[in-house]
């Protein structure tokens, strides 16, 4: 069972487990509560807060989620008290001297940190803001100024927007939470970039990953299990096409849920696990799940409510259901909602799931053969404004107005309106990148577009100040191959002699013997009476003059041949 109390006016909720102490303060806050320009600094507060624990022997550690930030730990019941002290002392005061050295680990730990599914999908399915932030680096870290940092922590990490969780054998006394007074604050509601569902887009190599939004119920969380269970069969066992084969459901802190599946592929078996994989979300939505294999999981369900420790490992999730206002039930209660679920419950959820999908999947494929539309890639129009040619031939048009910013090639269009701008990066050597609240992106390059600086003061004062991060300089980008400058003509070079003095002599000598010994042949041969006709001697002496004659000619025209191609070698 789980008992409510309270603590400096913050509520807590405690359940009985053998074993060591284990505790956590739960803050309302995380990655979708910031603005793009100040991404991360939910984290370094986090961060901060901890400094002053130290090393300790009991385990403690931070976590910065989408909408919650955790502190917790296990230890002794006097580990407990002084950590939880500690840490809300901490932010009350946050320890500046260690705000560099803090930003220098956090981005060490980021350059460290793969994408997971959530990143995956957050910009495709909400954009540049609330819930779709997850997806973007923090860029806000390296800018970041103590009086910043502090009013964030005022703001977000007091009395009104915590709760704390305790279990073990017994409620510790004398337990402090000295913060700073404050109000609940809400969960961002969810936005959308997305047009239409089911929809698709294409990043990656390697997997296929689903994404759904369905209401938060049990019948969704069989639905994932179900989900599960077949691309498991589909794609392992009977397939084998893939190694990793899963599902899983995440509570979204506004009454809803986000089904995620996933399916690992080797290159040569893409297709194969894409094509799968929308088979068994098809067949789910088409006919369901027979009520024997729906027992199935629901056992398997079932069992996270029976165990001994059952209480106590549903403590964090319930204390972020407080203090998001949700309905905070029983394990009774959520076991009887289980084993109420029917088969045409899940097969609904399958429904809705296969309406509200995103599909991810490799880069190169589609799916538009499986009914799913692709996921704006662009924009639906341009602004009005000047237009800057690219400096490479065939590249976009960039176009600077007065409400924003465009690239366009063709009939492909890329806006970002300078109200709509989340961020804008800002480096040095004059780049700038735009990012829209729906996460369309114009990259504005002096290198690549004809760009004056008064244009770029006209953008630089157009969007708003707190919209902008400043970064660090980068390094320059290496120069565009060209094509080599055409080497100046040359006045051709006199080619080599091909034969020596003397045997230039020679040359000439047979030529001019060619030419009199022809003439005499055609002589004797004009001159011949009719006598001569018939008498051998004389056709032997004629046949020797031709002789004479074709070698004289075939020794001068082989030395010119030879000539000639020793001109053509040079």
């Amino acid at each position: 069972m789980i008992h409510h109390f309270e603590v400096d006016g913050v509520p807590g909720v405690f359940a009985q487990r053998p074993g060591r102490l284990a505790a956590g303060l739960v803050f309302r806050v995380g990655q979708a509560d910031e603005p793009l320009a100040r991404a991360g600094i939910t984290h370094l507060v986090e961060h901060l807060a901890l400094h002053r624990s130290g090393v300790a022997d009991h385990h403690f550690n931070g976590a910065t989620g989408a909408l919650y930030t955790h502190f917790h730990l296990e230890g002794t019941e006097q580990d407990v008290s002084s950590f939880l002290l500690s840490v809300c002392q901490s932010l009350t005061a946050l320890p500046m001297e260690r705000l560099e050295t803090e930003k220098s680990i956090l981005r060490t730990e980021e350059s460290g940190r793969g994408p997971g599914p959530a990143e995956a999908f957050g910009v495709w399915r909400y954009g540049a803001q609330g819930h779709g932030l997850v997806s973007y680096p923090e860029w806000g870290v390296p800018g970041l100024d103590p009086q910043t940092v502090q009013q964030w922590a005022d703001t977000w990490f007091t009395q009104g927007n915590a709760a704390l969780w305790v279990s073990g054998e017994y409620l510790p006394a004398g337990l402090r939470l000295p913060l700073h007074p404050g109000r609940r604050m809400p969960v961002p509601a969810a936005t959308s970039a997305l047009p239409q569902t089911p929809a698709y887009f294409a990043e990656g190599q390697g997997q296929v990953l689903f994404n759904a939004v369905l209401p938060r119920s049990a019948a969704t969380s069989l639905y994932a299990l179900c989900l599960e269970r077949e691309l498991f069969r589909e794609l392992r066992q009977e397939g084998g096409h893939s190694y990793t084969a899963t599902a899983a459901c995440a509570h979204r802190g506004d009454g809803w849920s986000v089904v995620t599946g996933l399916a690992d592929a080797l290159g040569e078996q893409q297709d194969a696990v894409l094509g799968g994989f929308v088979d068994v979300l098809a067949r789910l939505a088409a006919v369901g799940i027979p009520q024997n294999e729906l027992d199935t999981v629901r056992g398997r369900a079932d069992e996270a409510y029976t165990s001994p420790e059952a209480d106590a490992g549903r403590l964090p999730g319930y204390a972020a259901d407080l203090l998001g206002g949700l309905p905070l039930r029983s394990a009774e209660e959520l076991r009887a909602e289980l084993w109420a679920v029917t088969p045409g419950e899940v097969h609904e959820a399958a429904r809705q799931a296969q309406a509200s999908g995103l599909l991810r999947v490799p880069a190169g494929r589609r799916a538009d053969w499986a009914g799913y539309a692709a996921a704006p890639l662009g924009s639906e129009s341009a602004v009005h404004g000047t237009g800057h040619s690219a400096r490479e031939e065939g590249g976009p048009e960039l176009v600077v107005g007065a409400e924003g910013v465009s690239l366009v090639c063709g009939d492909e269009l890329a806006t970002v309106r300078y109200r709509e701008c989340a961020a804008m990066l800002s480096w040095p050597d004059g780049g700038r990148r735009l990012i829209g609240a729906d996460g369309i992106t114009v990259a504005l390059e002096p290198e690549d577009f004809e760009v004056d600086a008064h244009t770029l003061a006209t953008v630089d004062s157009a969007v708003p100040p707190q919209a902008v991060v400043r970064m660090p300089p980068r390094a320059p980008r290496p120069p565009r191959p060209s094509a080599p400058a055409p080497k100046p003509a040359a006045a051709p070079a006199e080619p080599a002699p091909v034969f020596g003095r003397g045997q230039r002599v020679l040359l000439a000598v047979f030529t001019v013997l060619a030419w009199l010994w022809g003439g005499i042949t055609l002589l004797v041969l004009l001159t011949m009476d009719k006598q001569s006709v018939g008498d051998p001697a004389a056709w032997f002496v004629n046949a020797m003059l031709l002789a004479i004659e074709a070698g004289l000619v075939r020794a001068v025209l082989r030395r010119r041949r030879r000539r000639k191609a020793g001109r053509r070698a040079d």
